[in-house]
This record gives C-alpha cells, sequence and structure tokens, in this order.
C-alpha cells in the first residue's frame, strides 16, 4: 500500500493511524507547493486533488477518516470497531467534521497556512471559529468529562479524527486551554509517539 500525504491536517491523522497501527505502508509525499496535486497522474488517484490517499492494488481510497477505518481492517485492529460500537464512532466523525475539527481548522488555516501564501488572516473569520469552537468545545468537554476516550474503553479513528487540529492550538491560537478534560484527554494522545511524530523523517 501506498499512502500518499502533505504536513496538513487530514493527511497527519492519516499517517499517524498508519504509525499506530504499524500498517505496512510506503509513505509518499505530495508537494503541494509545487501543484503535483493537480498533475493527471494524481488527479487519477484522487479526481479531488488533494490527499491524503491510499492506493492498494484494489484501487484507491479518499478521505482521511475512511482511510483510518481501512488501515484498522488491514490489520484487523478494533481501531475502526465492528460491534456495538461503530455507530457512535461514526456519530462522531460526522460531529467533528461539522462542528469541531471544522472551527479549528479554520483557525489554523487563517493563522498558519494563508501568511505563507501572502494572505491576510481574516478577523471576523477567526472570531467566529473561535466562537464555535468553545460552543462545540463545551460539549466534547462534558464527554470527555465522564470518558476517557471517545467511544468505548480504547482508543479508535474517532479519537485521532477529533484531535486532528489540536497539535496547531497554540500557533494557531486555538482556545484549547479553556477545556480541562479536552485537555487531559488530548495529553494522552500525546504521549503516543505516532501521534507527536507521524511523517517520515
Amino acid at each position: 500500500m501506498k499512502l500518499y500525504y502533505c504536513e496538513t491536517l487530514n493527511p497527519r491523522k492519516a499517517c499517524a493511524a498508519a504509525r499506530f497501527l504499524q500498517a505496512d505502508v510506503e509513505f509518499v509525499r505530495v508537494d503541494l507547493a509545487s501543484g503535483e496535486q493537480r498533475s493527471a497522474e494524481f488527479l487519477a488517484l484522487n479526481p479531488n486533488g488533494k490527499v491524503p490517499v491510499l492506493q492498494e492494488d484494489a484501487g484507491t481510497l479518499w478521505e482521511a477518516n475512511a482511510i483510518m477505518c481501512r488501515l484498522s481492517d488491514t490489520v484487523a485492529s478494533d481501531f475502526w470497531p465492528h460491534d456495538h460500537r461503530q455507530i457512535d464512532v461514526l456519530r462522531w466523525l460526522s460531529w467533528d467534521a461539522s462542528h469541531f475539527t471544522r472551527h479549528g481548522a479554520t483557525l489554523w488555516f487563517e493563522t498558519m497556512i494563508k501568511p505563507l501564501f501572502g494572505g491576510e488572516p481574516d478577523a471576523a473569520v477567526i472570531e467566529d471559529a473561535k466562537t464555535s469552537f468553545r460552543l462545540h468545545g463545551r460539549v466534547l468537554d462534558d464527554h470527555l468529562a465522564i470518558n476517557r476516550v471517545a467511544v468505548g474503553k480504547t482508543l479508535t479513528v474517532a479519537d485521532f479524527a477529533l484531535a486532528a487540529a489540536l497539535p496547531y492550538a497554540t500557533a494557531a491560537d486555538i482556545p484549547l486551554a479553556e477545556f480541562r478534560h479536552i485537555q487531559k484527554w488530548y495529553a494522552r494522545l500525546e504521549e503516543l509517539d505516532a501521534w507527536q511524530n507521524p511523517f517520515p523523517a
């Protein structure tokens, strides 16, 4: 298997999952700055022109959450559970994409990525994202007050998805410090080498 990536939010969680699961993948970096993701060769892998992409003999799979689930299946892990927990994992994946990481990612983009390309952070967008992050952060914080992980008793793809923007909390001014239980949960993720160092050296 080949896992196409770059050092951005969604590829980060897919790479972290590959390392956490010790999946047998070859990491292939895509140079976004040079437009490699828009080449005909890459668009044949993912017509969206985005990373990550997982390439297998049977075909390609794009979207980081789906890739994490597929990698889990390849090593017969319950990181993507196939029991009663699966529906709850899907719930958190959906909620995260629509609410939690959506707003964290906006802060990451406005404060860290736009300036790299000469853009100015939009203060109104930043303030709105912080307000929304705080609103939804309370939901997750309350959940983690009585749960050590997102679903069940062990880590699942939901945890990696929920944490996607949090490595950049300080640099992107994400108001993580306001949520004690999210911080404690995230600190445990930070103890994982796969999460701290998801990308090839």
